[in-house]
């Protein structure tokens, strides 16, 4: 299981990706993001591509191992966090 540490920074950070254009509040942050908590107010029901799991099964695993997509994924992080010098 993909592990996150609820930092809030992809859901922040959502601008210019358009696969998760109707999700953006307009400054680039995802409209379902409590920006009090950084959790999501939908999370049990969020979209497929916020769920790094579930979207390695249905639309990645035939192209990637899934300790290649957990990597992908833990470098979008950092990048993130370095981004914005979060460590």
């Amino acid at each position: 299981m993909f592990e996150c540490d609820r930092c809030g920074l992809c859901c922040r950070s959502i601008g210019g990706i358009e696969l998760l254009r109707e999700l953006n509040d307009g400054t680039g942050v995802c409209r379902y993001l409590d920006r009090s908590t950084n959790l999501c107010s939908i999370y049990a029901s969020r979209p497929l591509l916020c769920n790094v799991d579930e979207a390695y099964r249905k639309l990645f695993s035939s192209s990637m191992s899934l300790k290649e997509y957990y990597e992908i994924n833990y470098r979008a992080c950092e990048t993130l966090k370095a981004a914005a010098s979060i460590n």
